[in-house]
């Protein structure tokens, strides 16, 4: 563990001030070497008030993600043994695919602060700002994917909402396939990405991206976007929601079963008017269920027909303002 952050450990821990001497002492290190660590831990925003003769105290730590405090904090069995965080990347998309073409180990996650080529699902940018939201990826191998493979986005979705609901009591609930709401605004959206050969997968990397601390939007996502901020009504740290979501995911993905009651009480796509695409042409229907390999099974306006839909966009009456 770098000095630094065996610094802010022993600062946390301290209920009064602690001496330059005490900390040299207590970490094996030089009064030099501590009052390095101090000023590089107040240039990444920590409040730490110092007195001559009486030492340092930590006032206040921004919110931000330490690899080696998730590690210290998460209870799971296989997914995040393994954390890299960045402070800026591409997407962590990419990166987990990068490390799993050089042999990255199954439950590998990569978490980054900001993310400046962040993609949605149809090729749509993902708004990625700086220190705001979550934004992760894993590396799932053949031990831990689901069948059908669709079914990984479904999981994915039902894990935030799990974690969402039993931390913070918020009303999360899925808009099939791969968003998760709260009303009728878009709290998080997924991305499942795979690579596979002509007889097997080779992995799949789930991509999460969790709208933590957004106090405003722009323009054409504010009619359509909220944030943990702005249900709750006060700061939720980012470290917390991850732990939370990667412990649900972890219980998911170890079972791979498709828990369908419980994903179909919690989807609001349900019982509701639906547009759809197959081909070129668009449709309308109601969406009546889930289907057990994860389809939306919708009834259509045309002729009352059953169709399963597994791909391509659904608009849902009411979900982000829109009309069908």
């Amino acid at each position: 563990m770098a000095i630094k952050e065996e610094v802010l450990q022993y600062l946390r821990k301290s209920t009064g001030d602690v001496s330059g001497e005490e900390l040299s002492e207590r970490l094996g290190t030089s009064r030099t070497a501590v009052w390095k660590a101090v000023n590089a831990l107040r240039e990444e925003g920590c409040e730490i008030a110092s007195a001559t003769r009486r030492g340092y105290r930590l006032l206040k730590e921004p919110d931000r993600i330490n690899a080696e405090d998730l590690l210290q904090n998460l209870d799971t069995q296989f997914l995040g043994k393994e954390i890299q965080v960045f402070k800026e990347i591409d997407s962590t998309n990419e990166e987990v695919k990068r490390q799993a073409l050089r042999g990255a180990r199954d439950g590998l996650v990569i978490v980054s602060e900001e993310q400046n080529g962040g993609k949605g699902r149809l090729g749509r940018a993902w708004n990625s700002p700086f220190g705001t939201g979550l934004y992760f990826s894993f590396l799932l191998r053949p031990e831990h994917i689901p069948e059908p493979l669709t079914n990984a986005t479904l999981l994915a979705g039902l894990g935030v909402v799990r974690a969402l609901r039993r931390v913070w009591g918020l009303d999360a609930k899925i808009k099939w396939p791969n968003d998760v709401v709260i009303g009728n605004k878009k709290i998080c959206g997924i991305l499942t990405e795979m690579a596979a050969e002509i007889d097997k997968v080779q992995y799949i990397v789930p991509g999460i991206g969790i709208n933590v601390g957004n106090q405003s939007f722009p323009d054409e996502l504010a009619v359509k976007a909220t944030s943990m901020l702005i249900e709750l009504g006060k700061p939720v740290k980012r470290s917390e929601v991850l732990l939370a979501a990667l412990e649900e995911l972890d219980k998911l993905f170890i079972e791979k079963e498709f828990p369908l009651e419980e994903y179909s009480d919690l989807c609001v796509s349900l019982h509701k008017k639906v547009r759809y695409t197959r081909g070129l042409k668009s449709y309308t229907g109601t969406a009546f269920a889930i289907a057990p390999g994860g389809e939306l099974m919708v009834r259509s306006d045309e002729d009352g027909t059953e169709i399963p839909i597994s791909t391509g966009e659904v608009i849902v009456q009411g979900i982000y303002g829109q009309n069908v």
